[in-house]
């Protein structure tokens, strides 16, 4: 399985119509800082591919601060024998270029 590198302005738009559950991999500091409306928290420090939350009919997707952690975590996944392949590329900070919002 590859990884599948979403932009954010498609995470945006797959948020908005409730297909996907966004996962931030990024630690709880950096998510009370700033974050996507609607992300789950799950950081990577404690990531368990076998305890995610259930996405029901949803796609998940994971984010990070710039790419790098919502990569790790695909490939965790991907080792534990979980579909997972999208993470959105460039994480919040290209999130935050593209003008989208966050809450802080």
């Amino acid at each position: 399985m590859t990884l599948n590198n979403l932009e954010p302005a498609e995470v945006a738009d797959l948020l908005k119509k409730n297909e996907i559950l966004l996962i931030d991999v990024r630690e709880p500091n950096e998510y009370a800082a700033a974050h996507i409306k609607g992300a789950t928290l799950v950081p990577l420090s404690v990531f368990d591919p076998q305890s995610l939350p259930d996405p029901g009919t949803k796609r998940i997707v994971f984010h990070c601060g710039i790419g790098g952690r919502s990569a790790k975590a695909v490939a965790a996944c991907q080792s534990a024998g979980v579909a997972i392949d999208s993470h959105m590329r460039g994480g919040i900070q290209a999130w935050i270029a593209a003008g989208l919002p966050v809450e802080k």
